[in-house]
């Protein structure tokens, strides 16, 4: 895939690469010392003074993963030239590590790639912890990654997860608005902590069945765990949640069969980064009893 551009103004390249064009900074800076960088077909440098009527180029390869494609079923939510969403099951890690080199979403999708002959690359917008469960959006190249995350970092998406905790919260929706900070190491949990980083986490109540609260959730920051954080420290910890679990929480999680985390990317809500148009994009998952 190649990524190009007609000049309409005399200027810097590095400006049309981040201006008109939209790159990354990490990716521009990729590309320029691999010398991919191309006016009117010749390899330049960013401060190549360009001229109206100049054609910019870029190509827009992935470098070979240094791990293997698998193939397996992908629940595949929508995709387009640009973006890939499917549904993780829970379980599933998102992305090998030394320590696991196969049977994560990165192996699962790059065969998914290979079996549809396309030449894309796992570029994961979207997080979620092995265990929890739903919506992963994908970019299929760096460039559409970085605009996505430009977006992300404006607050222009919107995510909602569907959850089953032990208990009820006091009111049928509110906002969590509780700081939360690292646990001291070598532990990697958080906690609600006065010296945490600012975290906010709105909550619905959907549907009560005895101990048994639906919750939609919405996390307005993005911190580690905070989902999880937030229900536990608000007296409603998230059903079979091992590590933020009350120990009455996890005997009723037993009792029901739960041992993972009842947690589900239910909906992601975002404009196309190339077409503008809002999209929607929902689980067919779900956390239910």
């Amino acid at each position: 895939m190649e990524l190009t551009h007609t000049a309409t103004r005399t200027g810097r390249l590095s400006s049309f690469l981040r201006g008109e064009m939209g790159l990354s900074a990490g990716l521009m800076n990729r590309l320029k010392w691999q010398n991919l960088l191309f006016v009117n077909g010749k390899p330049v440098h960013t401060d190549f003074s360009v001229q109206p009527g100049d054609i910019i180029s870029v190509p827009l390869d992935e470098p070979t993963p240094d791990y293997p494609a698998q193939q397996c079923e992908l629940t595949v939510l929508y995709e387009d030239d640009h973006l890939l969403a499917v549904d993780k099951p829970a379980g599933m890690l998102i992305h090998p590590s030394r320590a696991r080199n196969t049977d994560t979403l990165a192996n699962f999708v790059l065969g998914y790639y290979e079996k549809t002959g396309q030449h894309s690359a796992f570029h994961p917008l979207t997080r979620l912890d092995r265990d929890t469960f739903g919506v992963v959006l994908l970019a299929k190249n760096a460039h559409i990654h970085g605009l996505l995350n430009e977006l992300h970092l404006q607050g222009a998406f919107t995510k909602t997860y569907h959850a089953l905790v032990y208990g009820c919260p006091h009111t049928e929706s509110g906002t969590i608005d509780a700081p939360i900070a690292r646990l001291p190491l070598p532990s990697l949990l958080r906690q609600v902590h006065p010296d945490g980083k600012p975290s906010r986490s709105a909550y619905t109540l959907l549907e009560k069945k005895g101990q048994v609260s639906k919750l939609a959730l919405q996390p307005i920051t993005g911190r580690t765990h905070q989902l999880r954080v937030h229900c536990a420290y608000m007296g409603f910890p998230i059903l079979g949640d091992p590590q933020y679990g009350t120990e009455k929480s996890q005997s009723f999680s037993k009792e029901l069969g739960f041992h993972t985390q009842m947690l589900c990317a239910k909906s992601l809500e975002f404009p196309h980064p190339i077409i503008g148009e809002m999209m929607k994009i929902t689980s067919q998952m779900d956390a239910e009893l």
